[in-house]
């Protein structure tokens, strides 16, 4: 089960918090493609927080193209979407790029440092993919 930390006190509502904390562990590679995240009632109740806080967490992600809806069967992870041209996938990284630069500059955190956390990011995530394809190959050796 996923783990979550959501802080009522925070300015970020709760469902963005959720969504944001979704989008990590996609990230993290606790999820594939294809898997079923836990329906809104059962994370609502884990969590403690309104059905309709995860619901709308979920269709915000669903309208991000990050999950998909099936229905009576669930909330699961989309596939990547591998059909866009190579300026669509550049697009994607604009903003989030824009604003860690800006983030940076604010902490006086000169753009190479940036780029080696970046590739240091980049490192452990490829670590962690890699030992989840591991993991599931063994499985299914199994």
């Amino acid at each position: 089960m996923m783990r979550f930390h959501l802080d009522p006190g925070s300015k970020v509502p709760i469902y963005r918090q959720l969504t944001e904390q979704i989008e990590r562990s996609l990230v993290a590679g606790e999820f594939s493609p294809g898997d079923r995240l836990p329906s809104v009632r059962e994370l609502a109740m884990n969590l403690r927080i309104n059905p309709n806080t995860v619901g709308r967490a979920y269709s915000e992600l669903e309208r991000q193209g990050v999950v998909t809806r099936q229905q009576g069967r669930g909330v699961f992870v989309s596939s990547r979407q591998k059909d866009l041209s190579k300026e669509e996938r550049r697009a994607v990284l604009r903003q989030p790029i824009e604003e860690l630069l800006i983030a940076a500059w604010k902490a006086e955190i000169d753009v190479d440092e940036v780029i080696a956390e970046l590739q240091q990011r980049a490192d452990e995530f490829a670590m962690t993919e890699s030992s989840r394809t591991e993991e599931r190959d063994d499985a299914t050796d199994r």
